[in-house]
């Protein structure tokens, strides 16, 4: 007998609504028949005898519903009781819940089958690479007849697919957890097989002890979608959630509900319908291997191994990034704002300079630019991803830390200076005579057998500057280390800085 030849009777990956076709609204690879149902396909086939046959898969829930006989292990074919239909459904729960993602597999032949089908054999096209096509037939050209079509099957099967996730999926949905990022699951599966999966990889916990274990937060689309838009908004606030029998068009939706709630969601895809909620999103994340070509051209963000894992990996690395970015910045700036209130404060006072223009050049290219630059390189600090995500619109330099530097600042300064105004008061000159030091010999005299250029001009100014600059350094070279060594411990106030998470 040779073998089945098989007939092309629609486009692939087309359904209809209502009687229209609706492109990309279910997913299938093979040539088909499109259907009403959303997980349904049907495709063609002839036999030796030269009759057709019309096989049919889909998602087991919507295709029983098409389904008025059962075909047994023997080979005989029975009606569809309401016993039978739910044994079957309780076995397909079974299969969920394990869990495996189900199909549902049918047939309709012979005189089930529309008569004019039975016998219908097309002429080979050659725009189809000579393949037989189908869709010439007046019922097959005409998507509303695919209802009829497709009613009055025979199933045949249910097959159980396991499909099981990378094995560090779980640990990095645990991560994401303890970092404050929520995980939204989004799916074409059945509710049972979703359940089961997100509990699998620590999305949704585990059910409690003699608990019924079905007061999870997992939806069906169309169910979710069917709440008043105050009880959706709330749903989503908090938590981790599922959405099992999805369309493409549910993740634009929620993307936008995210959005409304000042929330920054990043969403994953690798298929043409995800583009829309790809460039919804505020991070786009397409798969590079899987990945088509229009998700990737839709996306902020291409994963190279589609791994879950990299995803964790790189929040990790953009909130390490930041902590560093900020340490560097506040560093400079806590450093630059101790040497401009040294400057400011021996100005205001009238005292003589406590530092020159090339001691403030060096203490900026040796003293400030390699440590800063060494912070820039700090490895991820141990507890960065249990920590809190930072608001959006949080600048890099708060009112906290610009008090807090403004501050140590000013500590700085005020020794920077105190050291060069005790190394005068040491040798008897009063604060008074310091502010005035420019009218040494004119309107007072040095004590000791002191002379006013020996204290004020060349070699005499040189012991307190180097004192003045010997301390500027030592301040900071104790920030730096405080920055470095104590970083974990945010709280304490003027030694560390607080790492923001991203």
């Amino acid at each position: 007998m040779p073998s089945p030849r098989p007939l092309r009777t629609s486009p692939p990956r087309t359904s209809t609504r209502g009687g229209r076709p609706t492109p990309g609204a279910r997913r299938w690879s093979s040539a088909a028949i499109a259907s009403p149902c959303r997980s349904c396909a049907g495709t063609g086939a002839t036999e030796g005898g030269g009759t057709n046959r019309l096989l049919v898969k889909g998602a087991p829930n919507l295709l029983l519903e098409r389904c008025t006989h059962v075909k047994l292990r023997d080979g005989s074919v029975v009606p569809l009781t309401g016993q039978l239909r739910r044994s079957i459904e309780a076995k397909t729960t079974e299969l969920a819940v394990r869990p495996l993602r189900c199909l549902a597999l049918a047939v309709k032949e012979g005189e089930d089958l529309d008569s004019s089908l039975v016998d219908y054999h097309p002429e080979a096209d050659e725009e189809e690479g000579g393949e037989a096509v189908a869709r010439g037939h007046p019922l097959l050209s005409d998507p509303s007849n695919y209802r009829d079509i497709e009613s009055g099957l025979t199933l045949v099967g249910i097959v159980g697919i396991k499909d099981p996730a990378r094995p560090e999926v779980a640990d990095s949905i645990q991560l994401c957890s303890q970092a404050g990022i929520r995980i939204i699951m989004i799916t074409g599966d059945a509710r049972d097989t979703a359940v089961a999966i997100a509990r699998d990889v620590n999305i949704l916990t585990p059910p409690l002890e003699g608990g019924s274990g079905d007061e999870v937060k997992a939806y069906e689309g169309r169910e979710f979608f069917e709440k008043p838009e105050e009880e959706q908004l709330e749903l989503i606030k908090t938590g981790n959630m599922v959405f099992c029998r999805a369309e493409p068009a549910d993740k634009q939706k929620l993307v936008k509900m995210l959005q409304s709630q000042g929330e920054i969601p990043a969403m994953t895809g690798d298929g043409v319908n995800d583009a829309p909620a790809l460039q919804q999103a505020s991070i786009g994340i397409a798969m590079g291997i899987t990945g088509t070509e229009v998700a990737k051209e839709a996306a902020d963000m291409i994963l190279a191994d589609d791994n879950f894992a990299t995803i964790v990996s790189a929040v990790e690395e953009g909130r390490c990034i930041y902590a560093n970015m900020q340490a560097f910045i506040c560093f400079l700036i806590s450093c630059n704002i101790g040497e401009i209130c040294a400057i400011l404060i021996a100005t205001i006072a009238g005292f003589p300079e406590p530092l020159t223009a090339m001691h403030l050049l060096w203490v900026n290219l040796v003293t400030d630019g390699p440590p800063a630059t060494a912070l820039g390189f700090n490895p991820p600090a141990p507890d960065l991803m249990e920590q809190l995500p930072r608001p959006s619109d949080e600048p890099i330099m708060t009112r906290w830390l610009l008090t807090r530097y403004c501050v140590t600042g000013l500590y700085v300064g005020l020794a920077t200076v105190g050291v060069f105004v005790g190394h005068y008061l040491s040798l008897g000159v009063s604060l008074s005579e310091l502010s005035s030091w420019s009218k040494c010999d004119n309107q007072w005299t040095v004590g000791n057998g002191l002379v006013c250029e020996e204290l004020f001009q060349g070699r005499g100014r040189m012991l307190p500057q180097t004192l003045s600059l010997t301390t500027l350094v030592r301040r900071i070279e104790s920030h730096f280390f405080c920055d470095i060594f104590v970083l974990p411990l945010h709280n304490i106030m003027f030694l560390t800085l607080p790492g923001l998470p991203l």
